[in-house]
């Protein structure tokens, strides 16, 4: 096979990094922490600096480029949003 792969598998390196992503994802009271004290959220998991940073940012490009996950980056950035904004996806 030549071709290059469309989906790569996440490094083991980027495990905490993803089990972050699934907790925001996933998990309501995480969810609540981190939106009251993201940074504080962050340590539970210890994290690199680099990946707390693209968390926090919502840098999408850099979490995928760490190794997360793109469902897990898609659905924790979207559950963050819903909880923000829940007007804007009073139809979801």
């Amino acid at each position: 096979m030549t071709e290059e792969l469309h989906y790569r598998f996440p490094p083991a390196s980027a495990y905490r990094l993803n089990r972050c992503l699934f907790a925001l994802k996933s998990d309501d009271g995480f969810r609540a922490r981190f939106l009251k004290d993201a940074a504080a959220t962050l340590r539970e998991h210890a994290l690199e600096e680099e990946d707390a940073a693209a968390i926090v940012r919502g840098d999408r490009d850099g979490l995928l480029a760490r190794g997360a996950h793109p469902y897990l980056v898609f659905m924790a950035d979207l559950r963050l949003r819903m909880e923000r904004e829940p007007v804007a996806f009073e139809f979801f």
